[in-house]
């Protein structure tokens, strides 16, 4: 897959001449609406008739909620209102606004894509980076396999702010964050019949290409061999292997190392507890942390960020055949453990065993895994709300804190001794599952088994990581979403300083 087909993007002082859309902001003062962005030769004759732009915008319904949108014409151009709430910008609110009013920008494309700016009154570079993310990601389409090529609905997109250097160098970082998102989403996107082990493996190999990453991949074989029961089991009962892909960011200078690892099921029926029919359709989805982990270490690379920062992926395919493992098999996983397996269709906590004890002999100062893990976490924080799990309260304000810079919704859940109990085995070392009450919880606890004494995390994704329905308006359409990817960039960029 090449990289994904997002508009370019230029920071300008002004809005160019030559321009299809312009779409600028609006907000509640308390005291009225207030239109933001208009240029000064629009402001003149911007709802002229009405009193000006206030009053056209609020005569037209114009409310300034967050993500609202509003088409208008004014001059020539068609013009965006895109709702920026009732306070001033945030990053949180401007990469939702810009994400919308690109969003509704590309509904007004014919069969030509459009030259668009964003005028939302940002000025410092955090809001400017935000900006930038929010109008490229609000571009996003997966292009889906067709027959036919479909056009691209935005040709570029303008961005209006302060044309100085360090603007410049937000929005290239901007960019560079909304491209790995979106390289997310597209594997998320892809069916399995195509995006598989093997192929996500090879996806791997094309992402290091003109960069100085490194890449190793481990097959169903080498993981027999050495001792990966996990994903042995996991992948066994699919003709399509399981895989380990291992890609390393080692730049001159680095003085802190970050391990990332990703749950890689590139699709889930469940295994022999096999999943009902609904719930299976959306299971391309359950690769998302893979997806995660190795688009946020491409990100780290061409941002330059002085750390260290290995990703591995664990990637199996989960169902159902005379080779499938069962519930109650008992099975020996990298590292020597043995684990009482609970219910085939908890294989993520499995193949994620496995990696993390790998990626604990790289001795990193701090380790991350990223999964769609379990529907107990959804059941406890909704569709938006990502989890984290960890006994070092350190981590998890570092997690926090950088969840609050990429803009994404992540809320803490204890790792209890409950929890804990309810793993013991009376034919193994750990069983693999509970009772389905604080299921988060419980697989947390069971993955706590293979981190040894490096500092870790837990992200269970499972909610935000795929939008089934109809999507929020924001810079978040239907899909996958490439959850965790900007908060595991914020997260190395903060460990890098």
């Amino acid at each position: 897959m090449s990289a994904p087909a997002l508009p370019p993007i230029e920071l300008v002082k002004t809005p160019p001449k030559q321009l299809d859309a312009l779409i600028v902001g609006a907000r509640d003062t308390g005291d009225g609406l207030a239109v933001v962005g208009l240029p000064d030769a629009l402001t003149k004759t911007f709802g002229k008739g009405f009193g000006g732009p206030q009053a056209y915008a609020a005569a037209m319904g114009v409310t300034g909620k967050l993500g609202e949108t509003t088409a208008l014409s004014g001059d020539g151009v068609r013009v965006v209102v895109v709702g920026l709430g009732d306070a001033e910008p945030d990053p949180y609110d401007l990469r939702r606004a810009a994400g919308a009013g690109v969003r509704a920008a590309a509904k007004l494309a014919g069969s030509d894509p459009l030259d668009v700016a964003v005028s939302l009154d940002a000025t410092e570079p955090e809001l400017l980076r935000a900006a930038a993310e929010g109008a490229l990601l609000g571009a996003y389409g997966f292009a889906g396999i067709r027959s036919e090529e479909q056009p691209a609905k935005i040709a570029r997109i303008s961005l209006v702010g302060p044309a100085r250097a360090a603007g410049t160098e937000a929005v290239r970082e901007g960019a560079v964050i909304a491209e790995a998102v979106a390289r997310a989403r597209d594997w998320v996107n892809l069916p399995a019949n195509l995006l598989y082990p093997e192929t996500f493996a090879a996806q791997a190999k094309e992402l290091a290409k003109g960069t100085k990453l490194g890449v190793e991949v481990l097959d169903d074989k080498q993981l027999a061999a050495g001792g990966y029961g996990g994903l042995t089991a996991v992948g066994g009962g699919s003709s399509r292997g399981p895989r380990l892909i291992r890609v390393t960011w080692a730049p001159r200078g680095a003085k802190a190392h970050l391990a990332l690892v990703g749950k890689g099921i590139t699709f889930d029926s469940g295994g022999l507890d096999i999943k009902p029919p609904d719930a299976m359709y959306t299971m391309k989805c359950d690769m998302a942390g893979a997806a995660a982990v190795l688009a946020a270490v491409r990100a780290i690379a061409d941002l330059g960020l002085k750390i260290k920062v290995t990703a591995y992926a664990a990637c199996a395919e989960n169902l159902p055949s005379a080779t499938a493992y069962r519930p109650s098999d008992v099975l020996t996983m990298y590292g020597g453990k043995t684990v009482e397996n609970g219910n085939t269709d908890a294989e993520g906590r499995l193949v994620m065993a496995d990696a993390l004890a790998r990626a604990t002999e790289d001795s990193p100062d701090a380790l991350v895994d990223v999964a769609t893990l379990t529907g107990a976490a959804m059941i406890a924080l909704g569709d938006s709300v990502a989890a984290v799990l960890s006994p070092d309260e350190e981590l998890v304000d570092a997690v926090m804190d950088a969840a609050d810079a990429a803009g994404e919704l992540f809320w803490p859940l204890p790792i209890t001794e409950e929890a804990r109990d309810k793993l013991t085995s009376q034919v193994a070392d750990v069983k693999s599952t509970g009772d389905r009450a604080g299921g988060a919880l419980t697989a947390a606890a069971f993955l706590e088994h293979f981190v040894a004494d490096v500092p870790w995390a837990h992200l269970d994704i499972a909610g935000p990581a795929f939008v089934g329905g109809k999507s929020p308006d924001t810079h978040i359409g239907p899909g996958g979403t490439g959850a965790a990817v900007a908060t595991l960039v914020e997260l190395a960029r903060g460990l890098a300083r």
